[in-house]
C-alpha cells in the first residue's frame, strides 16, 4: 500500500488516484519504514511527506466548498460502515500488523470504527438549530432568533496517535464529514496503514478525495506547519501532553482541542464484589496491551479486601494469554515497540528499588510485555505519578473513602475513573468530588459509546469534549439570525 501527500488540483484523473491509494504525490526517494512490531519484518513503506505536500494539501482542501447534502453525507457515512464491516477480517489483520495488537482487539476496534460512521450518519441528518422566541420580557420584540452550525471556514487538522490506529482516525474524520469540513490528517507515522485504509473506504464510498486527505511524513519535519499554516482553523490532536503543549503553544489564534494522557485509577471499597472488581481489573489495564489514555493505571484498593483482591487479581493476571498478536486465541499483543516494552520494564524496576513487589509478569522479549502485578505502590512512586502506558497494574492500599478520593486526585491527570462499591453514599462522593471527565460505576474507565462526551482536565485535555455529537459542536461555527414574527 503507498500513501499520498498531497500535492495537484482535484482533477478527475486525482479523484480517480485518490481513490486508489490515499491522498497525494509519492515521493519514492522519501520514505518511511513500518515494521511489524512483534516479527520486526517491514511491513511496507509510506512517504515521508514535505513541507510543500503539507502546503499544497491545505491550499487543495481550503480552496474546496463541499455542497454534499445531510443526505448526501449520511448515505456515504453508511456506506463506509458497511463496507467496514463487510472487511471486518482484512482491517483487523493490518491493524495488528503495524500495531502489535492481539486479533481480539483488532476485531472489536473494527466494531467500534463502524459504530462512528453510524452514529455520524445519524447526527448528519439532524437539524443542528435553535429557535428563540423574543417576546420573553417587557421589552422584547415580535421576532424570532434562529441558529444554524455552519464549518468553518478554514481547514481542520488533525494528528492521531498509534494506539487505536483506525478509531482514533474515525473519531477525527467522522464529525467533520458530517459538520461537511475538510480535513488533513496526520496519522502517528508508526501506524500509518490504517489510517490510508480507512480513507480508502471513505473514497470509496463517496467522499471527495479533497474533504480528507491523509499525509504520512516525520513530524520533526511538518509537524509545525500542520499546526501554523494560515489555512488552518483548528487543531484536533490525541496523543502526550508534553506534544500537546507544544500545539498550544505554536497555534495562536486558533481553535484547538487536545485529547491527552490519562492516570486513570479503579477504586476497590471494601463492599465490592471483589471477583467483578477483579475481572474488570485486569480488563481495564491489558486491553489493548495497556495501551490506551483510559487504561487502569492504578488500582487504588481499601486496605481491609486488599490481600484477597490482590490474589484475585494475580490468578487473573496469570490467566491472560499474550503472545503471537495474529493468535486468535491471544488476549494480548506487544506494545508498539521494543523502547515502549523497556520503558514500562524499566518503570516496574524503579517501583521494586523504591520497595515495590512483583506479583506477576514482568518478563520482556522484544516488544512483548507481559501483564505485570505490582504491589505495595505508594502514591509517590513515578510509577504511580506517570502514565507508563503498557500493561501494568500497581496496587496501591488506602485505608478511608477520603484516602481514595485524596489518591485519585493526586495526579496532574484527570481523564477518567473506575469506581467498584454499591453504595449510593459512596458513589454521590466520587462523582462529585473525583478530578475526572468520566467516573464510571462498576465498569472500567474507558466504557463508553462512540457518541457520548469523552475527554478530561488538568494534563489530560482543556475540558472540550470529544465523541461524534460534541466533535461536530467544536468543528462548526455556529450562526445567528432572526426575523420578524406575529
Amino acid at each position: 500500500m503507498t500513501a499520498r501527500s498531497s500535492a495537484r488540483s482535484p482533477t478527475p484523473e486525482f479523484r480517480r488516484e485518490a481513490m486508489r491509494i490515499g491522498g497525494a504525490l509519492v515521493h519514492r526517494d522519501r520514505v518511511i519504514e513500518v515494521f511489524n512490531p512483534f516479527t520486526e519484518c517491514l511491513i511496507g513503506t509510506v512517504p515521508k511527506a514535505t513541507l510543500d505536500d503539507v502546503r499544497h494539501a491545505f491550499a487543495l482542501a481550503r480552496a474546496y466548498k463541499s455542497r454534499l447534502t445531510r443526505c448526501e453525507r449520511s448515505e456515504i457515512l453508511k456506506r463506509a460502515a458497511a463496507i467496514v464491516r463487510s472487511r471486518s477480517e482484512a482491517l483487523a489483520n493490518l491493524i495488528t500488523a503495524e500495531s502489535g495488537l492481539c486479533k481480539k482487539d483488532s476485531v472489536y476496534e473494527i466494531g467500534r470504527v463502524a459504530d462512528v460512521l453510524l452514529f455520524g450518519a445519524n447526527e448528519a441528518l439532524k437539524d443542528d438549530g435553535q429557535i428563540f422566541s423574543c417576546d420573553l420580557t417587557p421589552h422584547g420584540k415580535q421576532r424570532r432568533v434562529y441558529t444554524q452550525r455552519d464549518p468553518l471556514l478554514g481547514v481542520i487538522t488533525a494528528i492521531t496517535p498509534f494506539n487505536h490506529p483506525m478509531n482514533q482516525v474515525a473519531h477525527k474524520v467522522v464529525p467533520a464529514i458530517v459538520s461537511n469540513n475538510r480535513m488533513v490528517l496526520k496519522p502517528s507515522e508508526k501506524v500509518p496503514f490504517s489510517a490510508l485504509a480507512f480513507a480508502d473506504v471513505l473514497y470509496e464510498a463517496g467522499l471527495p478525495p479533497e474533504m480528507f486527505q491523509v499525509l504520512t511524513g516525520d513530524p520533526r519535519e511538518i509537524a509545525d506547519e500542520l499546526i501554523t499554516n494560515p489555512n488552518v482553523d483548528l487543531v484536533t490532536f490525541t496523543g502526550g501532553v508534553a506534544i500537546g503543549k507544544h500545539i498550544a503553544s505554536k497555534a495562536g489564534y486558533k481553535r484547538i482541542v487536545l485529547e491527552l494522557g490519562g492516570n486513570d485509577p479503579i477504586i476497590v471499597m471494601e463492599d465490592a464484589d471483589l471477583e467483578e472488581a477483579a475481572t474488570l481489573a485486569v480488563a481495564g489495564s491489558y486491553k489493548n496491551s495497556g495501551q490506551r489514555c483510559t487504561a487502569i493505571k492504578r488500582m487504588l484498593v481499601q486496605a481491609s479486601v486488599a490481600d484477597r483482591f490482590v490474589e484475585l487479581l494475580v490468578a487473573k493476571t496469570e490467566a491472560w494469554r499474550y503472545g503471537d498478536p495474529m493468535d486468535g486465541n491471544v488476549d494480548m499483543g506487544t506494545v508498539i515497540d521494543e523502547a515502549a516494552a523497556r520503558y514500562c520494564e524499566s518503570k516496574v524496576d524503579e517501583a521494586v528499588s523504591l520497595g515495590a513487589k512483583v506479583l506477576a509478569g514482568h518478563v520482556r522479549r522484544g516488544a512483548l510485555y507481559a501483564p505485570t502485578v505490582v504491589d505495595r505502590v505508594t502514591q509517590d512512586m513515578p510509577l504511580a505519578l506517570h502514565e507508563t502506558f503498557g500493561p501494568v497494574s500497581p496496587v496501591i492500599r488506602f485505608e478511608t473513602l477520603d484516602d481514595a478520593i485524596r489518591l485519585s486526585n493526586a495526579t496532574a491527570y484527570g481523564l477518567s475513573s473506575a469506581v467498584c462499591t454499591n453504595r449510593l453514599d459512596y458513589i454521590a462522593r466520587f462523582v462529585s468530588e473525583l478530578e475526572v471527565g468520566t467516573v464510571n460505576v462498576r465498569e472500567v474507565p474507558g466504557y463508553r459509546l462512540e457518541l457520548t462526551p469523552f475527554g478530561g482536565i488538568k494534563d489530560s485535555g482543556l475540558g472540550y469534549k470529544e465523541g461524534v455529537q460534541e466533535a461536530v459542536k467544536s468543528f462548526t461555527n455556529t450562526k445567528t439570525y432572526s426575523l420578524p414574527w406575529v
